[in-house]
């Protein structure tokens, strides 16, 4: 008969404690989205076809329009525009604008004035492409991003009720080489069944621009992002935050509402991507993004109370330590089981990155738990009234990926 003492009776309780708190945010959070996606297909509005415009922001992206436009304009869908803001690019941007619209009709183009005044240039471009466009209804996504197929617009636009003024989609990042990759892959998912569950559960807090919709109508009554002017990004999460409501938001999860990014070639890029988010993160209404906090810390707290159960139980009780092990493989296998087990997306796009024991549980890269500012405490945002832009100090984590990766290339597998 084994004995346990009070220490090792208050971590292996710590230990169950965040076993259970943990599965409950994947069984219930996380996994909500996969319930409504068995759900949304018979829900959408075969008949719903209202004329949209798709707004497209585009600086030094004429490779980008090349590659991803045509999946644009080619959309199986009766009235549709789309309207493309240039911002001052320097290559061939506009000559490809020029080309494709000789050839597409519905296509518009327009750009935003180089002797323009404004702190964020992005919004004053999307601004200039509401008023330019001709539907309430405006669907928008990224010069790097594309529909899965051409009946993207028919899914997303199929949620529209009189009542609904948001529409919340999601937009994957593919199976790429490369553990780097999956660690986007994994770090996309998560987020991105964060803000989906959220407003499932009528508690809309954030969106993303690759894959989002509203109203024109809904842009001018809160007067645009007069609320974030002084912000450089926040274009797509803060206006959301501002003016969803939980009766007016709707989210569409199916395989054809679905938007594919593409590949993201360097960490630095990505890095800035986070800090950016994470700049206006703060500005976020409501507590939402806390009851994500709160799961990061727990999941610290939890590894560190294995960690340590393990060892004290290899001193003595071998007992506590099976028991502490076991906890640990059960919440990952379930939290592989839920966010693998996704129908809009493709079979294995998360699998590897998900059953991979670092990129597993490398949940630093995702929320801004405390631990989480601790490890990125080198990342410092300066917002020189002057500049205005944001600088970086590489985080002691930023040489971990490489090394990593390195190891891990070789078992990784191509698209």
């Amino acid at each position: 008969m084994f004995l346990l003492n009070n220490t090792e009776l208050f971590l292996l309780g710590i230990s169950l404690i965040g076993f259970i708190i943990l599965s409950l945010y994947y069984l219930i959070a996380y996994a909500r989205p996969l319930r409504a996606s068995k759900r949304t297909d018979d829900t959408l509005e075969e008949g719903n076809k209202l004329p949209v415009s798709i707004i497209i922001y585009a600086k030094n992206d004429s490779e980008n329009l090349k590659k991803h436009l045509p999946a644009l304009l080619t959309q199986d869908y009766p009235e549709y525009q789309v309207v493309v803001i240039n911002d001052g690019s320097s290559d061939d941007t506009d000559d490809t604008l020029k080309f494709f619209q000789n050839e597409y009709k519905h296509l518009y183009h327009t750009y935003v004035p180089s002797d323009a005044r404004y702190l964020s240039r992005r919004k004053l471009a999307f601004t200039l492409g509401v008023k330019a466009a001709k539907y309430d209804i405006l669907l928008f996504t990224e010069a790097n991003c594309q529909p899965l197929n051409d009946q993207w617009l028919s899914a997303m636009v199929g949620g529209y009720t009189p009542e609904t003024s948001i529409i919340l989609g999601y937009c994957k990042y593919s199976n790429y080489k490369g553990f780097f990759h999956k660690l986007i892959a994994y770090d996309n998912l998560l987020t991105g069944l964060r803000y989906l569950s959220s407003a499932l559960s009528h508690h809309p807090y954030t969106g993303n621009g690759r894959n989002l919709s509203y109203r024109k109508e809904l842009f001018f009554k809160h007067k645009g992002y007069y609320q974030s002017l002084n912000l450089h990004a926040g274009d797509d999460d803060l206006f959301i935050n501002e003016a969803s409501t939980k009766e007016n938001t709707k989210v569409i999860y199916t395989p054809d509402s679905i938007t594919e990014m593409d590949q993201i070639e360097r960490f630095g890029i990505w890095k800035e991507m986070k800090v950016s988010r994470a700049a206006t993160q703060r500005y976020y209404k409501g507590s939402t993004l806390t009851f994500y906090h709160l799961e990061s810390t727990c999941f610290y707290l939890f590894q560190a109370s294995v960690i340590a159960t393990v060892v004290i139980g290899l001193q003595g009780n071998w007992l506590i330590s099976l028991i502490a092990v076991l906890l640990y493989l059960t919440r990952f296998i379930i939290k592989a089981i839920v966010c693998s087990n996704k129908p809009p997306l493709p079979v294995g796009y998360s699998c590897w990155s998900l059953f991979n024991p670092y990129s597993m549980d490398m949940s630093v890269f995702t929320g801004f738990s405390e631990v989480g500012r601790i490890i990125r405490s080198g990342w410092r945002i300066n917002n020189d009234e002057h500049s205005h832009r944001i600088s970086l100090l590489p985080p002691l984590w930023e040489v971990l990926p490489p090394l990593i990766a390195g190891r891990l290339g070789e078992t990784s597998h191509d698209r």
